[in-house]
């Protein structure tokens, strides 16, 4: 593993990031949001209004919505594990593939579809959200034990 200013500081039995490296990450998502964006601009007569907004709004009304009002209810912020399940699977690449899919299937192409990736691409660069871990809080608060965690590791030398 090399420090954070060498060429890796996370592999496949080492699953956490650095705040540079999890910039980097946010940046490539960023990328993403504004191609698909600027796809939809480009194509702003062609794209079905009512199915962007529909699709845009779906993946929070059903995802993330309800466990956030669970999160905020919940004096102990422990939520039962059907709001992490419905939002990972919402807000899962592999879940709006499949939509995509059998939407072409039954429907055929159309612009409007970029709303799926449109808002998972924002989501993890603007506000940064990626899946929800049973272990924390559904929402984001940075654990204790993390945090002593990544200041070992940031404070490592070289290896």
């Amino acid at each position: 593993m090399f420090h954070e200013e060498g060429f890796r500081v996370m592999d496949a039995r080492n699953r956490f990031e650095t705040p540079k490296t999890y910039l980097i990450c946010r940046l490539e998502w960023g990328l993403a949001f504004v191609v698909c964006s600027v796809l939809v601009l480009v194509h702003f007569r062609e794209v079905n209004w009512f199915t962007f907004i529909f699709l845009l709004a779906i993946i929070d009304v059903i995802g993330y919505i309800p466990g956030a009002i669970a999160h905020r209810r919940s004096k102990s912020l422990i939520i039962p594990k059907g709001y992490y399940i419905a939002y990972n699977i919402t807000h899962s690449f592999l879940t709006s593939a499949a939509v995509v899919g059998i939407w072409l299937l039954v429907w055929g192409p159309e612009w409007a579809l970029l709303a799926l990736p449109i808002h998972l691409c924002f989501d993890r660069s603007i506000t940064g959200n990626t899946m929800k871990s049973f272990k924390l809080p559904f929402e984001p608060v940075k654990d204790q034990a993390f945090q002593s965690f990544e200041a070992v590791i940031l404070a490592r030398e070289t290896v």
